[in-house]
């Protein structure tokens, strides 16, 4: 099925059956947005840990920070 053929579906729906269509697909899009960090969370974890140059500028995150013209 096209998106073009699923628009035209979607236009015949009910008002709340739209809703609740918009409010199921906005969840799974968070859901596997969240999956997707998790996953490059948990696949990057190891080289944070033990490579100290991806690290090396937090040195400075307490650093007090002064913008200059």
């Amino acid at each position: 099925m096209t998106a073009t053929a699923i628009f035209s579906e979607i236009k015949k729906l009910p008002f709340n059956d739209k809703l609740l269509l918009v409010e199921k697909t906005l969840k799974t899009i968070r859901h596997v947005k969240e999956h997707h960090l998790e996953h490059a969370v948990n696949t990057l974890y190891n080289d944070y840990v033990t490579d100290k140059e991806l690290t090396l500028f937090t040195n400075l995150d307490f650093e007090s920070f002064y913008e200059t013209k």
